[in-house]
C-alpha cells in the first residue's frame, strides 16, 4: 500500500491514502483521552433544492443501525466506556465524531468507519427520523434568534445554497427515501472527500493502520462538486412578524472567505466591536442605555464568501434607537483609529480564546480538521498569534473605512405580531 505522508509539525501528521481518504493526528502527551472525527467535506451547500436538508437529516440516518450493529449497539459503543458519541452538520462539511480514553481508540474508529459504511437505512427508522426532524424545525422555528438569522443569511444569498436552512424544508424531507440517501453517500461519501482527524493520546502509525482496515478502500469513483458562482450581493430590509415578546434584529453584510487576506483585521474589529462585556456595543448599547439583554456580532466564514452581522434582541420601540447607536459605532470604527491600548486589549484577548481552546481535545480534533479542509495544511497556533500581532491601527482603519460602509449593510427585522403595520 502506498502512502503519502507529510510531518507539518512535532506532533501534528498527515497521510494521504492511496484512495485519496487524508488521515490527520496531532500527539497530546498531556491527555488520557482521544477525539476521533470522520469529516465529509458536504454540508448543506453541495445539495440540488430537491435535496435541501438530505445531509442533515443523512447525519441523523447513521446513527440508526448498519450491518452488524442495531442504533442502541452504536449509542452503548462508546457510552459503555465512558466515552460519546455524536456528530453535526454544517454549510460546508459534516462530521462524525467520539471522544474517548486513549485505549478505546480502536472501539471509536471502529463504530464512526461502521457509521460512515456500512449504514442500511431501515425503513421502519426513516419514517420515524422524518418526524425527529419535523419537530427539530418546529423547535428552531419557536427560537426566534434561529429564525432571525435564518431569514437574514437567505436574504444576503438569495436563491443560493448558502442562503438555504441547513435542515431542509417539510417538503423535501419528508420526500426523502431509501435510494435518495444511497444515491447521496455514493455521491458524497467517497474516499477522495473524506477526512480522519484524531486529537490526544494518540499514535500516528496506528491510525493509519485502523483506517486503512475498517474505512479504505480503492475505488475508482471520485467525488466532483458542481460550480456554485455567487449571485451579486443586493443590500435588501425584511421584516417579519411571530407571536413573539421582543424584537429580534441583525444588521450585516456579505464578509470574507477563510483565506481572505483581510480576515485578522476583521477578527480584530469583530472582537473591538463585539467581543465580550467590555466591548463597545455591549458598553455602548446594554450597559450605558440598558436597550436590551443580548447584543453581538458574529463572523462566520465560507470557502468562497462569508457572513458578518450584528444581533440584538430588544424592545419593538428600541428599534430606532439601538439601530442608530450600532451605525455610530460602525462610524467610529471607520473614521478613528482604534487606541494602542484597545488594540492591544483585543489581541490578548483573541489569543487567550484561542489558546484556552486548545485545552480540549475536541477543540484541537476540529481546528485540526478545518485547517486540513480550507488551507490543505496545518496552521499552527505560532502562525495564528504572528498574524494577530501584526495588525496595525492603521490597517485596521483602513480595512474598517471600507467594510463597515453602512450602504453595505442588509437588516432583518422580525417583531411581535401585535405591533407590526
Amino acid at each position: 500500500m502506498t502512502l503519502v505522508t507529510t510531518e507539518t509539525d512535532t506532533d501534528v501528521r498527515k497521510t494521504i491514502l492511496p484512495s485519496g481518504l487524508k488521515i490527520v493526528t496531532e500527539h497530546i502527551n498531556s491527555v488520557k483521552s482521544i477525539s476521533v472525527g470522520i469529516w465529509v467535506k458536504t454540508g448543506s451547500r453541495n445539495e440540488r433544492e430537491e435535496q435541501a436538508g438530505i445531509t442533515h437529516f443523512l447525519e441523523h440516518m447513521l446513527f440508526k443501525g448498519t450491518k452488524s450493529r442495531t442504533a442502541y449497539d452504536i449509542a452503548q459503543s462508546m457510552e459503555s466506556v465512558g466515552g460519546y458519541l455524536n456528530a453535526f452538520t454544517s454549510t460546508e462539511y459534516t462530521c462524525y465524531y467520539a471522544r474517548c480514553l486513549d485505549s478505546k481508540l480502536e472501539a471509536a474508529v471502529d463504530v464512526l468507519a461502521d457509521m460512515v459504511k456500512n449504514s442500511r437505512f431501515p425503513k421502519k427508522e426513516l419514517e420515524k427520523e422524518k418526524k425527529v426532524v419535523l419537530e427539530e424545525m418546529k423547535m428552531y422555528r419557536d427560537s426566534p434568534d434561529d429564525v432571525v438569522f435564518e431569514e437574514f443569511s437567505k436574504q444576503v444569498f438569495q436563491n443560493h445554497p448558502i442562503g438555504r436552512p441547513i435542515i431542509g424544508y417539510e417538503e423535501t424531507v419528508s420526500s426523502f427515501k431509501r435510494k435518495n440517501l444511497f444515491d447521496y453517500m455514493d455521491e458524497r461519501y467517497q474516499p477522495d472527500n473524506l477526512l480522519v482527524a484524531v486529537a490526544g493520546n494518540v499514535d500516528h502509525e496506528k491510525v493509519i493502520e485502523l483506517v486503512s482496515g475498517v474505512l479504505n478502500h480503492n475505488g475508482t469513483k471520485k467525488t466532483t462538486s458542481q460550480e456554485q458562482p455567487l449571485p451579486e450581493y443586493q443590500v435588501t430590509q425584511k421584516e417579519i412578524s411571530k407571536p413573539i415578546e421582543q424584537t429580534h434584529m441583525i444588521t450585516g453584510r456579505r464578509a470574507l472567505n477563510y483565506d481572505h487576506p483581510d480576515k485578522y483585521l476583521l477578527l480584530l474589529a469583530n472582537t473591538v466591536l463585539g467581543g465580550g462585556m467590555s466591548s463597545r456595543l455591549h458598553q455602548n448599547i446594554r450597559e450605558k442605555y440598558g436597550y436590551c439583554y443580548s447584543i453581538g456580532p458574529f463572523n462566520q466564514s465560507y470557502v468562497d464568501s462569508g457572513l458578518f452581522g450584528v444581533y440584538i434582541g430588544t424592545d419593538i420601540e428600541y428599534v430606532p434607537h439601538v439601530r442608530d447607536l450600532i451605525t455610530k459605532e460602525f462610524e467610529i470604527i471607520r473614521k478613528e483609529k482604534v487606541g494602542e491600548k484597545e488594540l492591544t486589549e483585543s489581541k490578548a484577548q483573541l489569543k487567550g480564546k484561542l489558546l484556552l481552546s486548545q485545552e480540549n481535545t475536541s477543540n484541537r480534533m476540529t481546528r485540526l480538521a478545518k485547517s486540513e479542509l480550507y488551507f490543505n495544511r496545518y496552521v499552527t497556533l505560532d502562525e495564528l498569534v504572528e498574524n494577530i500581532d501584526a495588525v496595525t491601527q492603521e490597517e485596521l482603519l483602513t480595512f474598517s473605512a471600507d467594510f463597515f460602509d453602512p450602504v453595505m449593510f442588509s437588516e432583518t427585522l422580525l417583531i411581535p405580531e401585535k405591533t407590526k403595520s
